[in-house]
């Protein structure tokens, strides 16, 4: 009998554009969501399964015969990437002048974005 939460090992029976079906070791068949395939954005599951591949899954829920589960909560969680401190040897007001002309440019971009995008030119104002 399966468990929630249980890491079982399976074969890959169907491929479908919103998931792959999954028969288990017990016999039982259940989906892996494109949305539980991997940690990355899955454009084309095909890229990531096919039929007939040996797959480690974790039984996400189990509701009137339906199974859920996941691909990608088997796997080591994406290592979260640093920031880059930009401001470490300035003083206090050369680190605030610096954020005032980064935020004016980038407020001048997205006003510049918004205004070709409504048909308007600088030169009308």
């Amino acid at each position: 009998m399966l468990e929630i939460g249980e890491i079982v090992d399976g074969t890959v029976k169907s491929v479908m554009k919103f998931g792959a079906f999954v028969e288990l070791e017990d016999g039982s068949t259940g989906l892996v969501h494109i949305s539980e395939v991997s940690n990355s954005f899955v454009k084309d599951i095909n890229d990531y399964v096919k039929t007939g591949d040996s797959v480690k899954v974790k039984v996400l829920e189990i509701e009137d015969d339906k199974i859920s589960l996941s691909m990608k909560q088997t796997e080591p969680p994406k290592p979260k990437e640093k920031i880059e401190v930009k401001y470490e040897d300035l003083s206090f007001e050369d680190k605030l002048q610096k954020f005032i002309k980064e935020s004016n440019t980038k407020y001048e971009q997205k006003r510049s974005r918004q205004n070709s995008k409504y048909g308007r030119s600088k030169s009308r104002r």
